[in-house]
């Protein structure tokens, strides 16, 4: 992108996340931008293989089956203590795949994600840049039963349920993903790092099989989960620049294209 282009788009979404938040523009320093040079890169070195599934029954492959076998799983004992699973929910061919812990109370009750204070806060800041469930996004977790107490999935659950969001992620081949917290960006990227290291940049995920096993990748984007962004003010901010780095990348995508 150019340095008008993305000097463009900041002033776009500033003013959008302005009306969001306070329902009026504020005042702000102009920000200088530079244009991209072909030499930039991912700053974050983050890639595994996902494999692709080894069955040729092509059930296996499909999303309505794949929802069903979660419904029915009891592979560890979440499943035990659930109202409904949550496989997730969403367009068959998203631009983005958002990927967060695991359901609450509110999902557990309804086998939808993100349907509390903290996935209403979540469309809207999806819909600031133009993305939404079931038009252009698909919504999971990375278990799909609801953990006692909302507490964090134990890794022997995450361990469970892993398969079932690789199955996803290689049936929907989102063009970016959004991790959302510390739980879902660790265990996605296989790393230790902290959100706060995570966030702001890109890495990747990448792909296994194919007819020429191409180790085709998908850019990870890791950020604040919304229920720590209604627990404490001060993260929004840093939020939105992530929002923003998600935008400038779905329009250079687009410009690619």
């Amino acid at each position: 992108m150019t340095c008008e282009e993305k000097a463009t788009l900041a002033r776009f979404l500033d003013l959008a996340g302005d009306y969001i938040r306070d329902g009026h523009a504020r005042s702000r320093q102009e920000q200088i931008f530079a244009d991209d040079t072909e030499k930039e890169t991912t700053t974050l070195p983050l890639a595994y293989m996902i494999e692709e599934p080894e069955e040729s029954d092509p059930e296996h492959n499909n999303l309505e089956q794949l929802a069903a076998e979660i419904a029915g799983c009891q592979a560890c004992g979440l499943g035990e203590a659930r109202t409904r699973a949550v496989p997730g929910e969403g367009a068959e061919a998203p631009l983005v795949m958002v990927i967060g812990e695991g359901p609450g109370a509110d999902e557990d009750a309804a086998g939808r994600p993100f349907v509390g204070k903290a996935g209403q806060l979540l469309d809207r800041m999806l819909a600031s840049i133009g993305l939404f469930r079931n038009k252009n996004c698909f919504i999971a977790n990375m278990v799909k039963c609801r953990p006692p107490g909302n507490r964090d999935p134990q890794a022997h659950e995450i361990a469970a349920c892993l398969p079932f969001l690789e199955r996803q992620i290689n049936l929907l081949k989102p063009q970016l993903i959004l991790c959302l917290g510390r739980v879902a960006s660790q265990n996605l990227l296989k790393t230790s790092m902290g959100i706060n290291q995570l966030r702001a940049s890109w890495g990747e995920l990448r792909l296994a099989g194919g007819p020429q096993d191409s180790g085709e990748t998908i850019p990870v984007l890791c950020t604040f989960h919304p229920s720590a962004l209604l627990r404490e003010e001060s993260l929004k901010r840093p939020a939105w620049e992530d929002l923003k780095l998600l935008r400038a990348k779905l329009v250079s995508l687009d410009g690619e294209g």
